[in-house]
């Protein structure tokens, strides 16, 4: 009788399970690491991507693979696991093509690279403008962000001492992720304005002018409005800085029209009489906050006038502005710009 040893039998299923296995797993490998480290195409359209809050790498991986930018979803989403980024992916706007492999993909959204959005906020822009851009660039609602322009917990988050971030918002191009929050908005703005601004330098000169900070920034915003012509700037400067000496209104025709509510680009004799702290036609001094957000140029002429004795200046009508500094010589210049020129049309 014979005898079979099954014990052997068994060592030797067993090894040839493991080598099958061993085989199988080291196939698998290899396609997963081909696979996450191959693009899909090395042509082919780059497209967006948006990502929404919340979204995990399953469903990622799921709209990956309908886009056409990989090739399999269960490589994707173990290259995930083994990387630990369940609570790491960034929502947003991306820009993805055929030509990334998946882990560059993966890495991109980690790392949260988002298209960014140009757009520029052009000086003597004021709140209201700058809500109105952003708007029309689907950015954000105005309303919610002139909501958090004038909250006085945001403001005073940003460590700065004003009722409303008017005049703060510092004109220059920025690049903005879709669904960026009102708060991170306005955080690029006063951040920039703070670099630019509010250098030791300035801050040094600032203390000793005879205006505070805030006062500098309200004249600035005037002088924005009231030219573009940089070598006017001082000059207005100048004849508001020889007013506040003076006692005088300043009679800042861009103070009556923010004022306004709804201002139909005509300023009437019963708009100099609108009772409100920015009408410089009623009330003497400074208004009590910007009317706009200035540039570098009249923020550092605000500071530093021209040294002229001027106290008034009329509009040529073609963008310059003729200074006088009497009553009379002005009187006389209003009828040469203004009146004439209305009377010859």
């Amino acid at each position: 009788m014979i005898f079979r040893d099954y014990k052997n039998d068994t060592l030797t299923l067993l090894f040839i399970f493991i080598g099958i296995s061993s085989v199988i797993a080291g196939q698998l490998l290899f396609i997963f690491y081909l696979d996450i480290t191959t693009p899909l195409s090395p042509q082919g359209n780059q497209t967006i991507i948006e990502i929404k809050r919340g979204t995990n790498s399953k469903n990622i991986s799921s709209l990956l693979k309908q886009k056409g930018l990989i090739k399999y979803s269960w490589t994707f989403n173990i290259l995930s696991i083994i990387k630990d980024t369940g609570k790491k992916l960034k929502a947003g706007e991306y820009l993805l093509g055929p030509g990334m492999s998946p882990e560059q993909i993966l890495n991109k959204i980690v790392k949260g690279q988002v298209i960014q959005h140009p757009i520029t906020i052009p000086e003597g822009f004021n709140l209201n403008e700058i809500g109105d851009l952003l708007e029309k660039h689907h950015v954000t609602k105005k309303k919610s962000f002139i909501a958090a322009a004038i909250d006085s917990k945001v403001i005073k988050s940003f460590g700065l001492s004003t009722h409303s971030l008017e005049g703060y918002l510092f004109p220059e191009t920025y690049y903005f992720e879709k669904d960026i929050t009102d708060y991170d908005i306005l955080k690029k703005f006063t951040d920039t304005f703070k670099e630019k601004i509010m250098t030791p330098k300035f801050m040094s000169k600032v203390e000793n002018s005879n205006l505070s900070f805030h006062e500098i920034i309200t004249l600035a915003s005037l002088i924005e409005k009231e030219t573009a012509k940089e070598e006017e700037r001082a000059l207005i400067s100048a004849v508001f800085h020889n007013r506040l000496k003076k006692n005088m209104l300043l009679q800042c025709d861009p103070t009556v029209i923010y004022a306004l509510k709804n201002f139909d680009g005509n300023i009437r004799k019963k708009d100099l009489k609108i009772d409100s702290p920015y009408n410089t036609y009623r009330y003497r001094g400074l208004p009590p906050g910007p009317i706009s957000n200035p540039g570098l140029s009249s923020i550092e002429t605000a500071l530093r006038p021209a040294k002229a004795n001027f106290l008034y200046f009329v509009s040529k009508k073609n963008g310059e502005h003729k200074f006088s500094t009497t009553l009379k010589e002005h009187n006389l210049a209003v009828k040469e710009y203004q009146l004439r020129r209305k009377y010859r049309k």
